[in-house]
């Protein structure tokens, strides 16, 4: 059996807190038929590649060799260019010679290249000291001839430059003076303070990890935050179950609450709860104590029994399940969809058909640094490419699955300088670990990507870009997102490294509705779980009507007013205006279901590793 024909027409409410659930047989890995001569070949060569992944990281040599030969062709072929970057370099190290001695009495810190603005390695008060500052310097001019030689090349293709780019950033990353105790002011202050104390806590620290390593990446227990204890948290009962979901139904916590009820449909990426961490950092607690009834889809952790299940299977178990489910907990109320990075685009999906089929299933649609056109999907696009997505197929081939070491690697190398360097520093040189907290514990988390569905994503969403030009098929038909009419939300954040705003951006020229958009401080992470109470965050906002022309990121970023403050009073206010009155809150389930819920939240999904 197919994991699609294991789905009903409509799906079930739980109606035995220990009902069975019924997982479908699964296909294993296809053996080498010694009749089929291709399929040896083909088995030889993914099990050649998945070794070989091992070793790479679950990057693609080919793919990066590629990008290397047309980068170092076209500028061989280019001695024009050639010229202008040996001109560059004379010149950097005649004003750097020139930066020994000094004009003034008192030394000008970065006279020669400005700091960035993301670039925190160098901020510290000790960087601005003659010789560090000099030594720092130095090594961001280099850095910044190195992206010269992958940039203005007459015939280079743009995504090798960026592969190429990317590659030379990350190898001179490992030398920046940052990385080492003799060049680093902060390591120096720190032997001085401690008398060399913090190597033998940078020793702990490393033995520490690697034991954790060894021991499948574990968190160390003290940095730990327990789900259902410390973290997802608030109160809740698990109304639903299939083989992929479990679907939550928070309590109320107010006398009334909106008749329209709130469904949110995580990325499957990671568990749920980056949206119900710590009650001061709760996003459902908030929806709750603001008057709305919410349903959280649970994705399971999938094994290598999944590794048929699709895409559409993802649609039709998630989403459309849960809003099968909630139909029949409250008939005849139409729902507030939410979708959060994956999940959006999956939500975006699944609501554009509904659009087309059921056009009142939907009161509003709210997505999250959510993507639904991938041409200019950042930095990530520089891991999906053909050779690359065929690479990662037969690396997830033999398990059945892409591993959470995979995705954590991708993103890591995404922001190296934040989240591999920086905590190198600290951890083993400077000798101190960070504070633990719930978002960190999140962070390590992971969860695996089957097979088929990983596969189905990208090359149908990020290669081909279907969903965006038109293509990508729901039951035999092709949906189109100009079939969106309700009203939607949108959030991008400003530093976004997996879904730039400014392809979050585009959903103004694809759905034709009201679309009220927001651009929030923070990263993909940081800037969704933006607590109302907390003071740092600021977002700029505009309300786009249907029938109004379209305006670029460009313009809208001069246009939109900026606020001091959270996003989520502004969402609640939007939820609000698209809500009827106010009524007594439904009981769990229904209050005219007769069976009862599962089992408490979080319930069994969340906390299977």
């Amino acid at each position: 059996m197919t994991p699609s024909a294991s789905i009903s027409a409509k799906p079930r409410i739980a109606n035995s807190p220990t009902e069975p659930v019924e997982l479908p047989a699964m296909d294993a890995a296809e053996p080498i038929a010694a009749h089929d001569p291709a399929a040896a070949v083909d088995a030889v060569d993914r099990s050649f590649h998945a070794a070989l992944a091992r070793f790479t990281g679950g990057l693609s040599p080919a793919a990066l060799a590629l990008a290397f030969a047309d980068w170092q062709l076209h500028l061989l072929a280019s001695p024009g260019k050639r010229a202008a970057l040996a001109g560059q370099a004379m010149q950097n190290a005649m004003q750097f010679v020139d930066a020994l001695v000094p004009r003034h009495a008192a030394f000008q810190p970065w006279s020669l290249i400005k700091l960035s603005e993301n670039d925190r390695r160098f901020t510290g008060s000790d960087w601005e000291l003659p010789s560090f500052n000099l030594l720092a310097q130095a090594f961001l001019l280099t850095e910044q001839w190195w992206h010269s030689t992958t940039t203005d090349i007459h015939g280079l293709a743009h995504s090798n430059a960026a592969i190429a780019d990317f590659v030379l950033r990350q190898c001179l990353d490992t030398v920046a003076p940052t990385n080492f105790t003799g060049s680093n002011p902060e390591v120096l202050r720190k032997i001085m303070e401690t008398g060399g104390g913090n190597f033998v806590s940078g020793l702990h620290n490393w033995i520490e990890d690697w034991q954790a390593l060894l021991a499948g990446g574990k968190l160390r227990s003290g940095q730990k935050f327990v789900v259902g204890k410390d973290v997802a948290v608030t109160p809740g009962k698990v109304v639903y179950r299939n083989e992929l979901i479990e679907l939550i139904q928070y309590s109320p916590t107010t006398q009334t609450v909106r008749p329209e009820p709130v469904l949110i449909v995580p990325a499957w990426i990671m568990k749920y709860y980056i949206l119900d961490l710590s009650p001061r950092n709760s996003l459902v607690r908030f929806l709750v104590e603001k008057g709305f009834t919410v349903f959280m889809i649970s994705w399971r952790n999938p094994t290598s029994d999944f590794r048929n299940y699709s895409l559409e299977d993802y649609r039709e178990l998630g989403v459309d399940a849960a809003i099968g489910a909630i139909n029949e907990i409250m008939p005849g109320q139409a729902i507030h969809a939410t979708g959060y990075c994956l999940g959006g685009t999956l939500l975006s999906i699944a609501a554009a058909r509904l659009g087309r089929d059921r056009p009142d299933c939907l009161r509003s649609v709210t997505l999250l640094a959510a993507q639904t056109d991938f041409t200019e999907a950042g930095e990530l696009t520089l891991f999906i490419n053909e050779s690359q997505v065929a690479f990662l197929e037969d690396l997830m081939w033999r398990r059945g699955f892409l591993g959470t070491a995979q995705m954590a690697g991708a993103f890591q190398m995404l922001r190296a300088n934040d989240l591999l360097w920086s905590r190198v520093i600290r951890d083993y040189l400077v000798g101190e670990r960070a504070a633990p907290n719930d978002l960190m514990s999140w962070n390590a988390d992971a969860t695996r990507m089957p097979y088929r569905m990983h596969s189905d994503y990208l090359r149908r969403l990020f290669l081909n870009n279907d969903l965006a030009e038109g293509r990508y098929q729901v039951d035999g038909k092709p949906v189109a997102l100009s079939d969106l009419h309700m009203p939607m939300f949108v959030v991008g954040t400003q530093r976004d490294h997996v879904a730039p705003w400014r392809s979050t951006y585009k959903i103004h020229f694809l759905a034709n509705a009201d679309i009220t958009y927001v651009l929030t401080s923070g990263g993909h992470n940081a800037g969704i779980v933006a607590p109302a109470a907390e003071e740092r965050h600021s977002y700029q906002l505009l309300t786009k009507n249907a029938n109004d022309p379209y305006i670029g990121p460009d313009e809208w970023i001069k246009r939109a007013p900026s606020h001091e403050g959270s996003w989520w009073n502004e969402w609640t206010r939007f939820l609000a205006s698209h809500s009827g009155q106010p009524v007594a809150p439904p009981g769990p389930g229904g209050s005219e279901q007769k069976g009862t819920p599962l089992s408490d939240a979080p319930g069994s999904y969340v906390l299977e590793p």
